[in-house]
């Protein structure tokens, strides 16, 4: 399969896990009767509280998550592959938790995992403080998923900051690289389009980002604009600002060999050390 509609989901996910299975799975079923074989939620599905201590009580093992038991019945009954954005889950032997997305196959199973690598530390100015390592530990694999429809590179909203993981997908052979995000607003005004095309140019693939948008009930508010885009950089398809729904956009992979014929860049690594300097 070359050619595919491919959907986000955005979302303005709460601090109860019930209701935002109950709106991404209405969303999930607006993207799967439009057509999308692919469809793609945000970081954080099923939660978003950034309270102290809030959030703990409402995460679970892996095995027993109910918005990934949901999300793997949905995949099965539509028959699409469904790439649950993040969810938080437990680990053994840890009191932090990890940031884990899931590509789920049309047969409601799951095909592969990846584990946020680069934890959100930072003070962007919009009034809030995040401190992602205090509550979860970061993964340390690049996933790529081989698929019936295209290798998919797995990255998760801060992750889109290190090119380097890109580059590495896409030279391990990704032609699809999905992005889930709850970008903040402030650093989505500034710098969302332009790091999510920038990603699309460097590897020739084509990004699916869907994202959280709006104020949400924890008190942090998201940027919205859940994008798809082509390996050459263009705009296929944009929400209209931060409000839930759904967009989709239609990807012929053949684009992806013609991207990178243009600009071979993938296959240029001369500066591979840094001389001189005092």
């Amino acid at each position: 399969m070359t050619r595919l509609r491919a959907a986000c989901v955005q979302m303005r996910s709460g601090t109860e896990v019930a209701p935002n299975i109950a709106a991404a799975s209405g969303l999930v079923r607006q993207a799967a009767a439009a057509g999308a074989m692919l469809i793609a939620t945000p970081e954080m599905t099923s939660l978003l509280d950034i309270r102290p201590g809030m959030a703990r009580p409402k995460v679970v093992a892996q095995d027993d998550d109910a918005t990934l038991a949901a999300f793997r019945a949905l995949a099965a009954e539509l028959g699409v592959w469904l790439l649950l954005g993040s969810i938080a889950v437990t680990l053994e032997g840890d009191d932090r938790f990890a940031n884990r997305s899931f590509l789920i196959g049309p047969d409601g199973k799951i095909i592969t995992q990846y584990d946020k690598i680069h934890m959100f530390d930072v003070e962007v100015g919009d009034g809030q403080t995040y401190r992602e390592s205090r509550a979860y530990r970061p993964g340390t694999s690049a996933v790529l998923a081989e698929t019936s429809i295209g290798p998919i590179g797995m990255t998760i909203c801060y992750d889109l900051r290190f090119p380097a993981l890109y580059r590495t997908l896409a030279q391990a052979g990704a032609q699809i690289l999905t992005a889930p995000a709850a970008f903040t607003r402030v650093t989505g005004e500034a710098h969302w389009h332009v790091l999510l095309r920038a990603r699309a140019i460097e590897t020739g693939c084509f990004v699916i980002a869907p994202a959280q948008g709006g104020k949400h009930a924890d008190g942090r508010e998201t940027f919205g604009h859940s994008l798809i885009i082509s390996p050459w950089g263009e705009i296929l398809a944009e929400a209209d600002g931060d409000e839930p729904g759904v967009i989709w956009g239609d990807i012929d992979l053949e684009q992806v060999a013609k991207a990178r014929a243009r600009i071979p860049s993938l296959g240029n690594n001369q500066m591979n050390h840094l001389e001189g300097g005092a």
